[in-house]
């Protein structure tokens, strides 16, 4: 297998000039507009355009490496304590933060991701973070819900509160984003407490079947 250009040779001079083309289509995909080529990216780094498709050999490949990345392991609030409710809404406010701090560039993830093309399972909205931060928050629910549920518990809140609800909240609904804000942390707290219902009415069959 033929290693990455960038890990072969000069590799720190490499590395500056990948991380001076991500950084300039990041710039780029946040002005808004269409979605930056490799040579826009390769001009407003001062790369030369053969150096810079060596990095980056198509645009998606690009988009892919110009996403946002973030450091976090949680997003449960630290004094949301054991608080079901505070930590899960916690959660979903500071991702639905994210989402709208960055949301040129989830825009064009979200166009990578729609392209029928588009089959790898790298790409970032495709990598289910999300999931795991809304498990966590929903943790404390455990001695309610099964694992099974809590898992489907935070995929569909998952799937109320990205990129693509707030595209629809605003594009469609003609909402201001903060208005759609509300709206999916609504949604996340409705969800939470359905979910509590079903499990409490599937547990009173359960004892009366006994």
């Amino acid at each position: 297998m033929s290693m990455p250009y960038v890990r072969t040779g000069r590799t720190r001079q490499k590395q500056r000039t990948r991380d001076a083309l991500v950084a300039a289509a990041r710039d780029l995909v946040a002005q808004g507009g269409a979605a930056p080529t490799v040579e826009a990216a390769a001009e407003a780094a001062s790369v030369s355009r053969t150096t810079a498709y060596r990095y980056f050999p198509t645009q998606k490949a690009l988009l892919v490496a110009a996403h946002p990345e973030t450091t976090a392991t949680t997003l449960v609030p630290h004094n949301a304590g054991d608080d079901p409710e505070a930590r899960l809404l916690g959660a979903v406010a500071a991702f639905i933060e994210i989402v709208v701090d960055t949301e040129h560039q989830q825009r064009t993830m979200l166009r990578l991701s729609l392209d029928p093309e588009t089959s790898s399972e790298s790409l970032p909205l495709r990598q289910g973070r999300a999931i795991a931060w809304f498990e966590e928050a929903l943790e404390p629910l455990r001695p309610r819900l099964t694992d099974t549920e809590i898992h489907l518990l935070a995929l569909a809140v998952r799937s109320a509160v990205g990129i693509e609800s707030l595209v629809w909240l605003t594009d469609v609904a003609g909402l201001t984003r903060k208005e759609a804000a509300d709206r999916m942390l609504w949604s996340a707290r409705a969800l939470r407490l359905q979910a509590l219902a079903d499990a409490d009415r599937i547990a009173a069959l359960n004892d009366s079947d006994q």
